[in-house]
C-alpha cells in the first residue's frame, strides 16, 4: 500500500525544500556592519581596533553596490578584525557632519583613534580593499 500524499503534506515538503536551499545563503545576505553608536565606535577606538565608518543610504545605487564588496571583504580572514559601523546618511546627520563626510557612500578607516584613510563612491573591491588594509 502507498501512502497517500495530501497537498498540505506536499506544501510542507516544499517549504521546507525551499528553506534547506536558502539557508547556506543567509550569511551572505546578512549585513556585516553594526549600527553606528558613538559608544560603540569610542569602546572599538579605546580598543585599538581597526574601524570601517560607512556612511549608507539604503536609496544610494553606489551604497547598494559596495555592501556586497564590503560583506566579501569583512569575509576574509585578513580583515575579520575590522569592526564596521553604518552610519545612516539620512537619519544620523550630526553623525555624519561629525566625520566631515558631505555625502553618502563615503567610507572611512580608523586604527584606534587616528583616521587612515577615506574614499568617496569608490565601488572597486581593490581599492576597497586597499582601503581595509590602511585600517590594520
Amino acid at each position: 500500500m502507498s501512502p497517500i500524499i495530501t497537498r498540505k503534506s506536499f506544501n510542507r515538503a516544499v517549504l521546507a525544500a525551499a528553506v534547506a536551499a536558502l539557508l547556506p545563503l543567509s550569511g551572505a545576505l546578512a549585513s556585516t556592519a553594526s549600527p553606528y553608536t558613538p559608544a560603540a565606535f569610542k569602546a572599538a577606538q579605546s580598543a585599538g581596533e581597526p574601524v570601517l565608518i560607512e556612511i549608507h543610504a539604503d536609496w544610494c545605487p553606489t551604497c547598494k553596490a559596495q555592501t556586497p564588496i564590503i560583506q566579501r571583504l569583512a569575509a576574509d580572514p585578513k580583515f575579520a578584525k575590522v569592526k564596521i559601523f553604518r552610519v545612516d546618511f539620512d537619519g544620523q546627520k550630526d553623525v555624519v557632519k561629525q566625520f566631515g563626510a558631505t555625502m553618502q557612500s563615503t567610507l572611512i578607516v580608523f586604527n584606534g583613534a587616528a583616521e587612515k584613510g577615506r574614499s568617496v563612491g569608490d565601488t572597486k573591491e581593490a581599492s576597497i580593499a586597499s582601503l581595509l588594509a590602511k585600517a590594520l
